[in-house]
């Protein structure tokens, strides 16, 4: 028994650099398996009101999309929500924010872009402070 404790122990150990390391989101490139929207669809790199975004492909539509202001800090985690999902009432159980502490929520309607061309809403869980958000306004 102690001999399966101290191995499932040093199992969970020998994990948590990679575990931090896939955690560590707070400056761009984020690592693991996000990457450059930009790359994936044609879009410029920084967006205007959005900042610099990241995603896992396996995760679109929805995200989480991780954006970043040019001097590549995280200001928001971003979801994109198709509407047909929001009409036929589906349920998203956590709609996680990987940068840690949100400051405030923004929602916002888009008709259709690269990469989410159905109708959507933005969720936006900022982890900066309203007033701050000019950072990624131009």
């Amino acid at each position: 028994m102690r001999r399966a404790v101290a191995a499932f122990g040093m199992l969970v150990l020998a994990s948590l650099p990679v575990a931090a390391v896939a955690q560590n989101v707070e400056k761009a490139p984020p690592g693991g398996d996000y990457k450059k929207v930009s790359e994936l669809v044609k879009l410029p790199d920084f967006l205007p009101g959005l900042g610099t975004l990241y995603v896992n492909p396996s995760t679109l539509p929805e995200g989480p999309f991780l954006a970043y202001f040019h001097a590549g800090k995280l200001v928001s985690t971003i979801y994109m929500i198709p509407l047909k999902d929001l009409d036929s009432q589906k349920v998203f159980p956590d709609l996680a924010a990987p940068g840690g502490k949100v400051d405030h929520v923004s929602i916002s309607y888009n008709a259709g872009h690269p990469g989410v061309p159905d109708p959507h809403y933005h969720i936006v869980l900022w982890h900066i402070s309203k007033a701050q958000e000019q950072l990624v306004a131009k």
